[in-house]
């Protein structure tokens, strides 16, 4: 449901950097370390190994991880309070941006086996299921989806059949969706777990000379959370948070990853799709722009909420320590600076028309409803019954004293399938006297065959009746409810535990917010306390000053100059990539003049349509008469 008032801009939750340790190739080669991270200031500084040992260049953040930082560190900090904020029905993402072989699938993924090497999305799993177990009056479905864009096409990781691609829809109330992602319910770690091993498993990787392993895609997990439970009204509420985690591919440049064919095909249109991602930040940092190109890559359609939209966001940028890296490092620490000017608009998601619980809930009451029918049908047919063996036993001389019990719907179904044995056994008896003709066994025997005939449509309500029960379980089972043990060991010392660690993390925050303030306002403090008892006083200090300024002019100047080089590779790498692309469109059209008969190109042509929503061109199918 959409909101009745606009929700405010607010900035990116966090933009966080994290420096990676020197590697064992950066020490072989003896590169020089050219990265400072100051954790308590939250800043970064940047040393140019070309340039006078005083030309350092300064960026800050919401916080900063040097080479020693742990994986917890970067979670409970960063990370923590937006999966706080996803489980009250908010949208959120994170997302790892920087140089191939950074460590971003590192920072997103880690070694998921070891608690104190897991990334963010296992942290994050652990985080939502011991919520969940921990809640009181509450119910939740959970469930994930896993997608790749590779090549600018989309695939599902957890489909069979992951070679099959993807279009992009838009709704409005959906907004940007993929139409036909395979969604997976998943009821504790274990299983989320799974899904995450089976995409990881179909993502894309291949080798460059600067890493074995790296991503030839960008990969989004997503998990959604649906919140059932009685708000004040005494009516029930749904609430459904959305969370994306995305390990995008590295940015590279050609002449230094060494890549070739295929390889290089992959880097252009990864580089691509986070020029189109650029191109979208700077749109939004910059006031008079009034066009957003979130449509120049289905990369940035899927991030259009989380850039600019109904989302909170932690942007975590992946820098390397060395020389060798000195202008990707630069390029990295711009654009993370660029995207703190960021304003988004989240709001609670309340009540969607799309929420997957309600219809759960609405399932699960209409099939007990119709156990619960069934099951008094089942007690009134009890009830005749013994009153006819009541009947018979007073007839006979015996009498049965009947039970006064409530019987549940199986134990029914077990006396029913008991009792249809025991008639079975009198049809086998009455058959072997068959040969005694008398009046008293024809009418035994047509007892039994109506009997008999009852029992066949007790059967057959029997097997419905265990199909609906086991579809009932099936679909309860999905749906979790707080204060069962979802999670070991989620005792009142660990709650106590965590809200300690929180308070810490806040009262970190606080603190670093603070100094990067007064780091901010000692410059003019200083000048306001100044005074001078002689004129040379008064000289030397402006002098100081002076060359403070003329400093800061020489870093300006340079930054100038490391933006205009830096334009210059990127449109170079960019021309590059379309002398290849026209080269490879130059050999197609040899294919089609030489080796397709001209009619048949026109049938072609005349069938092209240009899809708007999706920008780009498509076939239509052949009408009947065609084909």
């Amino acid at each position: 449901a959409r909101s009745k008032t606009r929700p405010r801009l607010l900035p990116l939750d966090q933009v966080v950097v994290r420096c990676r340790p020197v590697n064992k190739k950066e020490e072989a080669m003896s590169h020089e370390k050219i990265v400072e991270v100051d954790i308590k200031l939250g800043q970064v500084r940047v040393h140019n190994p070309k340039g006078p040992g005083t030309l350092v260049k300064a960026f800050t953040f919401d916080a900063v991880y040097d080479m020693a930082s742990k994986q917890t560190d970067l979670y409970d900090y960063s990370c923590k309070p937006l999966i706080d904020s996803v489980l009250q029905g908010f949208n959120g993402t994170v997302f790892a941006y920087g140089q191939t072989g950074t460590g971003k699938t590192y920072t997103m993924q880690g070694l998921p086996m070891d608690p104190e090497r897991r990334g963010v999305i296992p942290n994050s799993f652990q985080h939502i299921f011991t919520h969940i177990s921990r809640s009181q009056n509450q119910q939740y479905l959970v469930r994930v989806s896993y997608l790749e864009i590779y090549q600018d096409e989309i695939r599902d990781l957890v489909c069979k059949d992951n070679n099959k691609k993807l279009e992009l829809k838009e709704n409005p109330e959906l907004g940007v969706y993929v139409k036909g992602l395979s969604s997976v319910v998943t009821k504790n770690i274990k299983e989320i777990e799974h899904v995450m091993n089976l995409g990881n498993q179909s993502r894309s990787v291949g080798f460059t000379k600067m890493n074995e392993r790296s991503s030839r895609s960008h990969a989004i997990f997503v998990v959604t959370i649906e919140c059932s439970e009685m708000g004040i009204d005494g009516e029930e509420h749904i609430r459904v948070g959305k969370l994306n985690m995305v390990d995008l591919a590295g940015s590279e440049r050609q002449s230094k990853t060494g890549v070739q064919g295929m390889r290089f095909k992959e880097a252009a249109k990864i580089n691509l799709s986070l020029c189109a991602l650029g191109n979208v930040i700077s749109a939004l940092v910059d006031g008079k722009s009034s066009h957003i190109p979130y449509r120049d890559s289905k990369l940035t359609r899927l991030l259009q909420d989380s850039l600019g939209g109904n989302s909170k966001t932690v942007m975590v940028a992946t820098i390397g320590p060395t020389s060798c890296h000195y202008e990707e490092t630069l390029t990295t620490l711009r654009f993370a600076n660029r995207a703190k000017n960021i304003k988004n608009r989240p709001k609670i998601n309340e009540d969607p028309k799309d929420a997957l619980l309600r219809e759960f809930q609405e399932e699960i009451a209409r099939l007990k409803a119709q156990l619960e029918e069934r099951g008094m049908l089942a007690k009134e047919r009890r009830r005749r019954r013994n009153s006819m063996r009541m009947k018979r036993s007073v007839s006979t001389g015996e009498v049965e004293v009947p039970r006064n019990r409530e019987v549940d719907v199986v134990e029914m179904v077990e006396e029913e399938s008991a009792e249809e044995h025991w008639w079975k056994q009198q049809v086998g008896q009455m058959a072997k006297n068959a040969a005694n003709d008398s009046p008293e066994v024809r009418r035994k025997l047509g007892m039994v065959g109506e009997k008999a005939k009852t029992m066949e449509e007790l059967l057959g309500e029997q097997q419905t009746m265990e199909i609906m029960i086991e579809k009932y379980k099936a679909l309860e089972s999905k749906l979790l409810t707080g204060g069962k043990n979802i999670i070991d060991h989620t005792n009142e010392q660990q709650r106590m535990l965590e809200l300690k660690r929180q308070e810490i993390a806040e009262q970190d925050r606080q603190e670093r917010d603070m100094q990067q303030l007064m780091f901010e306002q000692d410059e003019e403090t200083i000048e306001l306390k100044e005074t001078f008892s002689t004129l040379q006083q008064e000289v030397d200090l402006k002098t100081k000053k002076l060359k403070k300024l003329y400093s800061k002019l020489q870093l300006v100047r340079a930054e100038i100059v490391d933006i205009s080089d830096e334009h210059v590779t990127t449109r170079q790498e960019l021309e590059q990539t379309l002398n290849e692309l026209t080269r490879e469109m130059k050999f197609k059209n040899l294919i089609i003049d030489n080796f397709i008969p001209p009619e048949e190109k026109n049938k072609i042509i005349n069938r092209l349509h240009y899809d708007s929503e999706e920008d780009q061109w498509k076939v239509l199918p052949l009408l009947p008469s065609e084909k």
